[in-house]
Formats: structure tokens, C-alpha cells, sequence
């Protein structure tokens, strides 16, 4: 195996640059080249199917079978013009991934001949098994029917020659088994609700979108370093390794130039990603060596979540193609930074104005501080389920660790705005506040211009922070399907604005007048979600103490934090926005405790069998190499001079054997804790017991093997190490 290491790092250092063919186009010229966009359809359908299907989707109509007919005879041609050969209802189930079944263009023509064929009940229904999907008891093996379901309001694209039409998928008796269904509820929710509060203030505002702008964080690694350690093969993260002695904390890889090999793969996704429709626009070097950030333009959130989806599909495709293999665990590495993936959210309405965003008058920065403040009150109201929606096995790593944010939910709103609210609060009158733009800031240097100061600083320790005219869910793993978040955070903010509605509407009923009403209630969300804002460091202890002392949700475990969804106030929001019902939601919890205990079993499979049969044998055989050296030193030397020059060896031996003993015995412990746990027929109880028994086995496994790797010889070590893994690009 320590042959293996060397040879692979061998092929990893000569490595070079794999040229990439760039198109002749510029990319405004071939974006978007395999969607079925508006342009698209323009071209392909007929104009009463265009116009219609226009409509639908922007209006949030349904769809005649006499249109679906048209649209799919017009979309197959399309597809088939440019190279497809198959479709598939592409869709996102409990896994965190995307799931496609690809069925060919041809039908029988009854002459002993095909014919290709595609019609509108194919494209707006299929029916995939859905018992073979994590469904939280929902769907059993012998009632498996469930039901794929176009969503209109997302193009089709093509991707290695299979038209793939974006879609939902439900059980036979209604029930979401997907995250898009939810999504989809939750943004339709807050549509409404924000618009109904918006028309406050313009009453010709008919609709309100909720965008999305994530950044995608990521490790690159060799891919014959990668095929070198099973562990993370197999899961995804490194399970052993003592961290190089050079890793971030020279700080000098952020914003670092980007490797030649790394960059070259770099260029080959954002073509890729733009050909499909991605609008990949940022990429640079993260703080941790061989990690890196790809972040595109925002979006409206439904698509703006399909193309992270998407772009997680393809980055791993084409990191192939140049001999990497993309790590989007949220921690694969210990002692360094892991990988998140930050959320940029807001609302805006149909006539152009972003309601997170300071106004330039009195009037519209009342209808700002309405919206931020109603934002902290649904975070404050439901920081527990917040917290939920980006927990998983993997994220927990993360959390709390070098530059990741707390398992605690908190919002940072910056000092104009924190000195804004509290005036409010505390205020007796009805006068509107005047926010500062960005003001000047000269730094006295010829050569530099004045530079433009933006509201409010950032918080890199905030897991929620507003950052000008957004806010930023910083808490979200890398591996995560965003929708998670996104659905847990647009069905509380639907709540909260219905709420405030209603409360206003009552004043103004009883004869308040507008202004008075909505800056009456904005004083009473102030007060009572006061808890939430924080803006000072949230890596601090200090702060845990302070959050428990505020109410805040401080859990840590898992599969605890996952109750949250299952609390009364999280049941009756998601019943009152009408994204879930509470069936839905015990299945869904379910999943995630059942997800989460198999993750963690997979992890202590593979760390049972490294260390047993990688580590311990390896071990023995340099202690085997030292007691031969020391036998050696005293048969050479009289007794006293052999004793003294045998010592260190002797330490070494005796310090092994300590480790080895350890470990044998934390395996056997572990692997006990496993049984156990198998045992228990209850999911919630099951993940417990392996987050409270197994979990901590492999925490001091790790320990003492990494102790290890720093003793034997380093050419006997089977496995690359960090220094490896990390620097060899």
C-alpha cells in the first residue's frame, strides 16, 4: 500500500494543464445555447403556444393538454436539432442529489419501424417508483406508485444529449417527496404575503419573487490521490490525517492566483455552465489550499436552485476530465476550513424594486424597515427550524469550526441599521428615518480613487447577515440542496408578513392612520425578536453563554436540532403557508434521522477497517523494524552504552504499542455501539445513539492513528497525507 502512495504521488506531480477548447462565440453569444428559454420557444412553437405558455408561467397558470401537446411537439424538435437523443423528468429527491430515468424519442409505428414520438402527457407526467426513494415511510415497496410532474416555471435543458424537463415528484396519495414541491408552496406563500404588505406602499405591485444568489465552495483533489484513500472514496471526507505542517495559516491562498491545472479546469466549467444556462460569473481561491469558489449572478430562487443543482452534477463531471475529483463535503478535511455554501436571499416586486434595499425617500425606507424587521421576527420566531433546515451529518463538521458560523441562529444588521432600530424602538414618534446611502472614503493616496463605503460592515461569524440589500444564510453546507433552507426560510418570512398584515389591518380599522399602524407594529417585532440581532463574534464562548441566556435554540446534536421541524410552531406555520402538512413533515424528519444514522455507519465501517487493516499492520511492522534495531544496539554495545542509545527506540515501541491498544480497543468499543444502535427500531433514538455513542469512538480512533502517522516511518505509511492531498495541484 505505501508503494501505491508513492506511485500516486508520482502521476499527481506530473501532471499538466489540460488545454480546454474555448468556442469561437463570445459567451453572450452561445449562453443559454441547451435551454429551452423564451427565445427558444419563440422559435420552436407556435405563437398561440408561446403566448399561452408565457402566460402560465408568469401568472402561475395551469397548463391545457392541447398546449402541453403543442409545447412538447415544438420542445422535441428543439431537442433533436440539437443532438438529443433521449428525455428524462429530472427532479430532486430526499437525497440531496437529482434523479433521472431516460427514455428514448421512439415509439412503434406499427409497420415494424420506430417512429420518434413525444407528447404532452409524457412531458407533463411520469410515473417513477417511489418506494425506491427515501420517503419516510410514505410509499412502501408494495404500494410504490409516484408521480413526476413538469414545473413550467423552470426551462428544460439538455445535457450529454438527454433533454431533461425540470419537474416535481409526489407520492400517489399527494405527498411531497421532493424538495421542489415544498419550495415551490413556500415561494408561492411569500409571493403572496409580501405582496399584500408591499401593496402598502405601491398598490400597483401584483407580484413578488424571492432570489437566490448561492456560492458554491469547493476542494479539488488529484484523482490518484483521491483513488488512495478509501475513506474518501468512500465518504467523502478524510476519516485520519494529521494536518500538514503548513496548511492556511499563512493566509496566502485566498484570492491566491489560481494553479495552472485548476484554472484550466476552471475555464472548461464556466463554459459549460454557461451553455446551459448558469450564469457563472466569480471564481477565485478560498482560504484553505486546494479550495476554491465558483458564484453566479442571482436569480429568481426556483432556478437559481436547479442550476446549483445542476452545477453540482457537472462540476463533478468535468473535474474528471481533468484528472480531479471535486470534494463537496462540508468538512473533508480537519484543522482547515471546510466548505459552505452562503445563500444570498431577498425579495422584489414586479416593478423593479428590491424591497431589502435602502429607498431615497422617507416612504421607501419605511417600506424597508418594514421588511427587514419582519425578516428578524420570522428568524427569531423560528431560529430553531432555521438551524434545522442545514443540519446533516456532513454540515455538522462544519459548524462552529475556523470560519464556519455557529450552530446557533443569529442575525447581524450592522451599526446604521442596529442604531436605526433602536431609535425605533424606543422612539415615541411617528417621523420616518432617513437612511445614508454609501458615503465617501477618501484613504489619501494619489493613485487610488475615493472609495464608495457600503451601510453596513460584513460579519463573517454571522450565520444570517444582512449585507446591504440582502440577506446572507451563511449557514448552509456545500453538499446541501439549498431548497432546504430556502423553503424553511420563505415559509417563515409568508408567516411573519401575514401576520403583520392582519395586526396592521386591525389599526387601521380601528381608525389609525397607515404610517402610524406600521411603524406601531414595527416597534412591537423589535421588542420581541430583540433576541435574534447580534452583532458582535460568534466563534466566542462568550456567546454561546450570552444566546442560552437569550432563548436562542443552542442545540448541538444533530438529530436533536432536527425536532425543530416537529415543534408546534413550526407544524402550524407550515400548515398556515401550505408547504407542508404535518405527515409530510414526520416523514421528511424521518429521512433525515434515517440519513444521518447511514452516514455515520458508513463512516464507522470504513474507520473499523483502516485502521485494523491499513494502520495497525503498518504499525507493527516499524516496531517490528525498531526491536530489531534495538537488539541490534545491545548486542553491539556493552549493557550500560546499549541501554542509553536503545532508549528512544524503546520510547517509540512502548508509545506505539500505547496507540495500537487504543485503537483496538475504541474499534471494538465502536463497533459494539454500532450493534446497539442497529438495534433500536425507533429513527430518532437510533441516530442518538450514534451521534452520542459511535460518533465519539471515532473522534479518539482518529486521534491516536494520526499520533501514529507522525511516528512511523513515512515511507511505510499507506495512505497520502495532508501535505499531499492539499498542495499537489
Amino acid at each position: 500500500m505505501s508503494k501505491l502512495r508513492f506511485k500516486v504521488v508520482e502521476e499527481a506531480f506530473d501532471r499538466k494543464a489540460i488545454p480546454v477548447e474555448t468556442p469561437k462565440e463570445r459567451p453572450t453569444e452561445y449562453y443559454g445555447k441547451y435551454v429551452f428559454n423564451r427565445q427558444k420557444m419563440f422559435e420552436y412553437l407556435p405563437k398561440k403556444t408561446y403566448d399561452a405558455l408565457v402566460d402560465a408561467i408568469d401568472n402561475k397558470k395551469p397548463l391545457s393538454r392541447e398546449i402541453a401537446d403543442s409545447v412538447a411537439a415544438g420542445m422535441k424538435q428543439w431537442a433533436i436539432d440539437n443532438g438529443a437523443r433521449h428525455y428524462t423528468h429530472w427532479f430532486h429527491p430526499l437525497t440531496d442529489g437529482t434523479a433521472e430515468k431516460h427514455d428514448a424519442f421512439v415509439e412503434h409505428d406499427g409497420k415494424g419501424g420506430m417512429v420518434e414520438e413525444f407528447t404532452g402527457k409524457l412531458l407533463v407526467q411520469q410515473e417513477p417508483d417511489a418506494s425506491s426513494f427515501p420517503n419516510g415511510g410514505i410509499r412502501n415497496t408494495f404500494e410504490a406508485r409516484g408521480y413526476s410532474a413538469w414545473d413550467i416555471s423552470s426551462p428544460a435543458f439538455i445535457l450529454d444529449k438527454t433533454l431533461c424537463i425540470p419537474t416535481i415528484f409526489i407520492a400517489y396519495t399527494g405527498e411531497s417527496l421532493d424538495y421542489k414541491t415544498p419550495l415551490l408552496r413556500a415561494l408561492n406563500s411569500v409571493d403572496k404575503a409580501a405582496t399584500a404588505v408591499a401593496q402598502y406602499f405601491d398598490p400597483e405591485v401584483k407580484h413578488v419573487s424571492s432570489y437566490l444568489g448561492w456560492e458554491q465552495e469547493y476542494f479539488l483533489v488529484d484523482e490518484a490521490l483521491y483513488s488512495a484513500r478509501p475513506d474518501l472514496v468512500m465518504t467523502g471526507r478524510t476519516l485520519m490525517g494529521h494536518e500538514s505542517a503548513k496548511n492556511q495559516q499563512l493566509e496566502d491562498h485566498y484570492f491566491g492566483a489560481i494553479p495552472s491545472r485548476v484554472e484550466s479546469f476552471m475555464l472548461d466549467l464556466e463554459i459549460e455552465c454557461h451553455k446551459l444556462g448558469i450564469p457563472a460569473k466569480t471564481r477565485h481561491n478560498e482560504v484553505a489550499p486546494n479550495q476554491f469558489e465558483l458564484a453566479p449572478i442571482f436569480e429568481e430562487t426556483n432556478l437559481a436552485n436547479d442550476h446549483n443543482l445542476l452545477l453540482m452534477s457537472l462540476i463533478a463531471e468535468v473535474a474528471r476530465r481533468h484528472n480531479f475529483r471535486v470534494l463537496l463535503h462540508e468538512k473533508p478535511f480537519a484543522g482547515i476550513n471546510g466548505s459552505g455554501k452562503h445563500n444570498n436571499w431577498s425579495l422584489g416586486t414586479d416593478t423593479g424594486v428590491l424591497l431589502y434595499a435602502p429607498g431615497k425617500t422617507p416612504k421607501d425606507n419605511l417600506q424597508f424597515i418594514t421588511f427587514v424587521a419582519n425578516t428578524m421576527a420570522a428568524v427569531y420566531r423560528h431560529n430553531g427550524l432555521l438551524k434545522a433546515s442545514i443540519m446533516s451529518a456532513t454540515n455538522a463538521h462544519r459548524l462552529g469550526a475556523n470560519e464556519a458560523p455557529p450552530a446557533i441562529i443569529s442575525i447581524f444588521l450592522g451599526s446604521q441599521l442596529s442604531e436605526i432600530f433602536d431609535k425605533l424602538e424606543k422612539s415615541d414618534s411617528d417621523d420616518l428615518i432617513e437612511l445614508a446611502g454609501k458615503k465617501g472614503l477618501k484613504i489619501n493616496v494619489d493613485q487610488i480613487p475615493e472609495i464608495m463605503v457600503d451601510n453596513t460592515d460584513r460579519n463573517r461569524t454571522s450565520p444570517f447577515a444582512f449585507t446591504g440589500n440582502r440577506f446572507e444564510f451563511r449557514a448552509v453546507g456545500s453538499s446541501a440542496n439549498c431548497a432546504s433552507a430556502m423553503i424553511a426560510l420563505n415559509a417563515a418570512v409568508a408567516e411573519q408578513l401575514m401576520d403583520f398584515k392582519a395586526k396592521v389591518d386591525a389599526r387601521i380599522a380601528s381608525g389609525e392612520q397607515l404610517n402610524h399602524a406600521l411603524l406601531a407594529e414595527i416597534k412591537e417585532i423589535l421588542k420581541e425578536s430583540k433576541a435574534i440581532h447580534f452583532d458582535g463574534n460568534g466563534y466566542s464562548d462568550a456567546w454561546k453563554e450570552e444566546a442560552a441566556r437569550r432563548g436562542l435554540d443552542c442545540e448541538t446534536s444533530a438529530p436533536k436540532i432536527f425536532d425543530s421541524y416537529l415543534s408546534p410552531s413550526s407544524i402550524e406555520m407550515f400548515k398556515k403557508t401550505g408547504v407542508f402538512s404535518k405527515l409530510e413533515l414526520e416523514a421528511r424528519n424521518e429521512v433525515k434521522w434515517e440519513m444521518y444514522t447511514k452516514k455515520l455507519q458508513i463512516e464507522a465501517r470504513v474507520l473499523g477497517d483502516l485502521a485494523i487493516n491499513h494502520v495497525i499492520p503498518v504499525a507493527i511492522r516499524y516496531q517490528s523494524v525498531l526491536t530489531d534495531n534495538v537488539f541490534k544496539l545491545k548486542t553491539l554495545f556493552p549493557n550500560e552504552k546499549g541501554d542509553k542509545l536503545a532508549a528512544m527506540d524503546l520510547d517509540t515501541i512502548e508509545r506505539i504499542s500505547t496507540h495500537m491498544a487504543t485503537i483496538m480497543e475504541e474499534v471494538k468499543k465502536m463497533v459494539n455501539a454500532r450493534k446497539a444502535a442497529n438495534k433500536i427500531d425507533d429513527e430518532r433514538e437510533k441516530a442518538i445513539a450514534y451521534h452520542d455513542n459511535v460518533l465519539p469512538c471515532m473522534d479518539v480512533i482518529r486521534y491516536h492513528i494520526d499520533k501514529l502517522e507522525l511516528m512511523v516511518d513515512d515511507e511505510m505509511w499507506p495512505l497520502p497525507k495532508y501535505r499531499e492531498l492539499l498542495f499537489i495541484r
